[in-house]
Parts: C-alpha cells; sequence; structure tokens
C-alpha cells in the first residue's frame, strides 16, 4: 500500500479575524501621537535647557552616587537577608522570633522615617563613653565625616533587608525537603548543603522579586534627602530648577535618567533568570505530532508541533 494514500490530509485553517485590534492600536496611536505633539510644540517643557544640563557634571555625578547608594544598599540587605531567612527557618526560637521582630519592625516603620533616625544618630548620640570603677576607658565623639552617605545606606539597606528575608524565605522554602534530605544522607555539611543544593535550586525563586526590589531601591534612593544626602541625582536635578526657576526640564532630566539606568538593569534581570530558568522555564523539548509527521513524510505537508 502507498504510504502516501494513507497519509491524513491536514485542515488549511484560516485565521481567527480580530478586527477590535486593529482599532484598539489606532486608538492608542492616535493618543501617543496628541502627548507627542504637545510634549515637542510647548515651549514650557524646556528643551533647550534639557539639552543643556543632560549631561552636566553635576547631573551624571548625581547618577553616579545614586547608583552607588542603589549598590551598597542592595549588598548590604542581602547579606542581611539571608542571614534572617536562615534564623527564620531555624530550630532555636530565640533566632526566629529575632529575625521575625526584624522583619516586623523594619516593614511595619516608613522608610523615610527610618531615613531621618539615622540621620539623627550623631544628635542622640553625640558621645560614647564606656568606663569601669569611676574611670573613662572609651570615649568616642560620634560624628559623621561622609556627609550622610553612611546613615543613607544603613537606612536604605536595612529597611531593604526585611523585604528581601521574606523573598529568600519564599525561595528556600520551595525546595523540596528531600533535597535537604539526600544531601544529608550523603554526609555534606549544613552549610555546603545550603551553598551547593539549596541556595542554586532556590534562585529561580528568588532572582525575579529581588530584581524588581533593585530597581524599587534606585528610586527610593531620592528620599535620601532625609538624611540629609545631597548628591543624589534628585536633590541635584531639584537643586538646580530651583535655582533657574524652571522645575519641569529638570524633572525631565530625572526621569531620562532613572528610565536608562531601569531599563539596563532589566536587561541584566532578564539574563539572570534566563540562567537560573535553565531546564524549567520553556526548556521542555517539543513533541513531533505523529500524524503530521507521517503527512511530511508523504509530502502532504510541513510538521505540525504538539499544542500548535
Amino acid at each position: 500500500m502507498n504510504l502516501k494514500d494513507d497519509a491524513p490530509v491536514l485542515n488549511h485553517s484560516v485565521p481567527v479575524r480580530h478586527p477590535w485590534r486593529w482599532f484598539s492600536a489606532a486608538v492608542i496611536i492616535l493618543v501617543v501621537l496628541v502627548f507627542a505633539s504637545t510634549f515637542f510644540t510647548n515651549p514650557k517643557y524646556g528643551w533647550d535647557i534639557v539639552g543643556k544640563y543632560m549631561l552636566d557634571t553635576r547631573v551624571v555625578q548625581g547618577v553616579g552616587w545614586t547608583l552607588f547608594l542603589t549598590v551598597t544598599s542592595m549588598a548590604l540587605a542581602i547579606v542581611l537577608a539571608i542571614i534572617l531567612a536562615i534564623m527564620r527557618q531555624s530550630d532555636n526560637p530565640v533566632l526566629r522570633w529575632t529575625a521575625w521582630f526584624w522583619v516586623w519592625f523594619f516593614r511595619g516603620t516608613p522608610v523615610y522615617t527610618q531615613l531621618i533616625f539615622w540621620g539623627l544618630v550623631t544628635v542622640l548620640f553625640p558621645l560614647i563613653s564606656v568606663g569601669f570603677n569611676g574611670q573613662e576607658l572609651i570615649h568616642i565623639v560620634v560624628t559623621d565625616p561622609t556627609k550622610g552617605l553612611v546613615p543613607a545606606i544603613l537606612g536604605l539597606g536595612l529597611n531593604e533587608s526585611a523585604y528581601l528575608a521574606e523573598i529568600f524565605r519564599a525561595g528556600l522554602k520551595s525546595v523540596d525537603k528531600g533535597q535537604n534530605e539526600a544531601a544529608q544522607a550523603l554526609g555534606m555539611s549544613n552549610g555546603k548543603i545550603m551553598w551547593r543544593i539549596i541556595l542554586p535550586q532556590a534562585m529561580r525563586i528568588i532572582v525575579p522579586p529581588t530584581g524588581n526590589e533593585t530597581i524599587g531601591m534606585l528610586k527610593t534612593t531620592s528620599l535620601v534627602l532625609a538624611v540629609p544626602y545631597t548628591l543624589d541625582l534628585t536633590f541635584v536635578t531639584n537643586a538646580l530648577a530651583n535655582r533657574l526657576y524652571t522645575p519641569i526640564p529638570f524633572l525631565i532630566i530625572a526621569a531620562f535618567w532613572y528610565l536608562l539606568v531601569t531599563s539596563i538593569l532589566m536587561v541584566g534581570q532578564f539574563y539572570i533568570e534566563k540562567h537560573y530558568g535553565k531546564g524549567v522555564d520553556g526548556g521542555a523539548p517539543q513533541v513531533m505530532n505523529p500524524d503530521a509527521l507521517k503527512a511530511q513524510m508523504a509530502g502532504l505537508g510541513a510538521p505540525k508541533m504538539s499544542g500548535q
């Protein structure tokens, strides 16, 4: 019997028409064109000022300090969050409740309030003195030579650690307990189990929200005025705007730089997620439909993948 005669005939389906998609696209394009027209024709936007100050030394330095605050604060928060997440899962009730109190306190108070507090530490404790039997052994005058940088990093990092701790705890709990039991059966230490077995598998859950928190941290640095810290991007652009009495162009400048850095961070987050999602996110091979394969062999059509 001829294989070609037994091959099934594939249907040539007609794609479903979606007229409302074209209509919605036309409406969106019209709205965008209207906003673009006003955006570039309204003189109050001050595009000449935007072009003049976009790469101004003070603005670029503000971007650099904003990135430095973001990176250092997130590094501090990640280290603390890993410790807190492990403490939350500890069998020791003291460690569990200490970590719970930390998360409760720093999540329950506004970050702006915490930044003000860290800025006032030198007022609350101007002098640290330790003595014994009437004699002073240690005498330290508390000052801030960094002009608000260290209090800003502490305020942002400690606050963020509470949120990341819950993200990390969720990631650690997502790994099946059997993984830990199997590693213990092989004689691996708890530290090695955490570093080599648990964390690599938990990273698939941890990375996406941590990336979002990093982008959020970038924008939260605009609140360090509460310390006060005066070298970040938001403060610099506001200072220039107040000096020239033109706030709108400098808002555009700040928004542009925040969007640029955020876009770069999103690209990095994409590749990190892709790395830790190997074999899980879209990694399963497609299965050839047997009938389509048979039809292809008979020369009647192209292969069709299952699920199409």
